[in-house]
């Protein structure tokens, strides 16, 4: 059946019900949708540390080694614009367990590879699921849980990126001090991305469809069933009957977004920030084992020890940083970011100047506070305040943004590390928070709590 005026109120009804009053299961389908972070952390974090290894086994050239790191985020540029498009189109369910799928699957392969060209090629097709289950699960988030709490638990992604890489570090340390064989490592690290990623599929499985999609594709009585299972509500405002819902173009929501002028300013904000909060932290990450060797660490296993305490650290914030939002809301969560990012990039900057070593690593840990509080919201933002017709795709163009630099900084920040020294560098990278400062404040309005689905 075509659908009609009543019926296009009705599923408005319902999709705001939901949203105001239902959340499944508590917190968890929160945390099931944000553990995926877990597998992206650590396939992000043990190839920087396994490279060394890899690169003595098969002495690529500078370019090949850092396309094998860099593949994953080129693979999940194409895989956050394909995978929300296809959460849309195809629904949320199919998507979150296809990824996990092919995640195991390519996550093995990695182990097996006889070249680097091969690393590359399958690096690069890892990173699509990778992708594609960010933005899915955001998405997913959005529609499971009611307002205000789907935007702390949205905020909670940094938080899950400081666990992974804390529990990849201390593997890799533990193979280390076991004296594993240097191929062995490589392949067994890379490989244990799979297991992780096998038992968020398992724990996922029972999880169904978001009713909103269900709405809004017009599939009442599967939408009613599900809501009657998991909250026991009929949805009395829905027929008892499906109706044709026609299908948007996927680019209609940038079209959709400037016809309301708060759902354009905060998702323009969302992907000003994922691009300054991306290339803060991709390229001062580049710089943070020169910082450690300036204050006297060496060696892999020094590395990683350090790396390990910084990023304990950081997971504080990860986790602190949400459980503000509800009092200083998106803006202030921002706002306090970016600023502590930019004072930890400017006295850093000035101590390697000045020579003043020690007070470098003080400056690492408050640039990573502030940088996992200002990275927090800038996929909760453009993904909460898109219309769920179009969540799936607008959550996967804000991604996009958080991975383009992450991509760019791997080829074009080393070349301009070198060329203008340290201090120079360190003072270039404040470029990025002050964008995301001047955002915050002037662009961003606050919309913690809103309610336009």
């Amino acid at each position: 059946m075509a659908l009609g005026r009543p019926d296009q109120a009705a599923m408005d009804d319902a999709v705001r019900h939901l949203v105001s009053h239902y959340n499944p299961k508590g917190n968890r389908v929160g945390w099931l949708m944000l553990s995926s972070i877990l597998v992206e952390a650590w396939d992000l974090y043990s190839i920087a540390f396994v490279l060394v290894f890899i690169k003595d086994q098969y002495h690529p050239d500078p370019f090949l080694l850092g396309l094998a790191a860099a593949a994953t985020q080129g693979g999940a540029l194409v895989g956050a614009l394909a995978g929300g498009w296809l959460a849309d189109k195809v629904g949320r369910r199919i998507m979150f367990l296809a990824t996990m799928i092919l995640f195991i699957v390519l996550a093995v392969a990695q182990a097996f590879v006889t070249s680097v060209e091969w690393l590359v090629v399958v690096r690069l097709l890892l990173g699509v699921p990778l992708g594609s289950d960010i933005s899915n699960g955001y998405t997913y988030i959005m529609e499971s849980m009611p307002k205000g709490v789907r935007e702390v638990m949205g905020n909670r992604w940094q938080f899950m990126f400081a666990v992974g890489e804390v529990l990849t570090l201390a593997v890799i340390a533990v193979f280390l001090l076991a004296g594993l064989d240097h191929e062995l490592l490589w392949r067994v690290t890379l490989g244990l991305g799979a297991v992780p990623a096998l038992v968020i599929l398992l724990m996922r499985h029972d999880l169904p469809e978001t009713a909103v999609w269900l709405i809004r594709h017009g599939r009442f009585r599967e939408a009613k069933r599900t809501t009657r299972a998991m909250y026991a509500d009929d949805l009395p405002m829905l027929p008892d009957r499906d109706v044709d819902v026609p299908k948007p173009r996927p680019t209609a929501f940038l079209a959709d977004l400037r016809r309301d002028p708060i759902r354009w300013r905060a998702t323009l904000f969302g992907w000003i920030a994922c691009f300054a909060q991306g290339s803060e932290f991709a390229t001062f990450g580049f710089y943070l084992p020169v910082l450690f060797t300036m204050v006297g660490v060496s060696g892999v296993l020094g590395n990683n020890l350090v790396l390990m305490a910084l990023y304990s650290l950081a997971a504080v914030s990860g986790w602190v940083g949400p459980l503000l939002t509800p009092k200083i809301g998106h803006r202030g969560i921002s706002i306090w970011g970016f600023s502590i990012v930019l004072v930890s990039l400017v006295v850093a900057a000035w101590a390697i100047w000045a020579g003043h070593s020690a007070v470098l690593p003080f400056a690492a840990a408050a640039m990573l506070w502030g940088h996992y509080w200002d990275a927090s919201n800038c996929m909760t933002i453009p993904t909460m305040v898109a219309r769920p017709e179009y969540r799936g795709t607008a959550s996967g163009f804000a991604y996009m943004f958080v991975k383009l630099p992450s991509f760019l900084s791997i080829f074009l920040f080393p070349p301009l590390f070198t060329a203008v020294g340290q201090a120079a560098a360190t003072l270039f990278v404040c470029i990025f928070p002050l964008c995301g400062l001047l955002a915050a404040i002037f662009v961003l309005p606050e919309v913690y709590g809103y309610d336009g689905d």
